[in-house]
């Protein structure tokens, strides 16, 4: 076991701006947040740390599983809750089109 204090975010992740579906936005994801901050590296110039953690991306099916894995890691966490999401409302073509519309059509 480390010696240094582990703390991690469980969070659902929001869908990306390129997709307009539900797809991959129902798991629950784990991350590690450093425990220390980067630091220069003389010779190259980069950054970097020893903390290898910060690579891990852990995935749960539900937020209970991803709660349960932290309580049984002894890992301090942070539960962040989604945004509640809007109700898509089904849209048809052929509605452009009906005799009956409330407003006019134009191009």
């Amino acid at each position: 076991m480390s010696l240094i204090k582990t703390s991690a975010r469980i969070f659902q992740p929001p869908r990306s701006a390129m997709q307009s579906g539900r797809a991959n936005t129902h798991e629950w994801v784990l991350l590690f947040t450093p425990p220390v901050r980067p630091r220069l590296d003389p010779l190259t110039g980069w950054i970097g740390s020893a903390d290898t953690t910060k690579q891990l991306r852990l995935t749960f099916p539900t937020r209970e599983a991803a709660v349960a894995y932290a309580q049984g890691q002894g890992i301090t966490y942070e539960l962040e809750e989604p945004a509640r999401a809007r109700a898509i409302k089904p849209k048809v073509y052929a509605d452009n089109f009906r005799t009956n519309r409330p407003d006019n059509w134009t191009h």
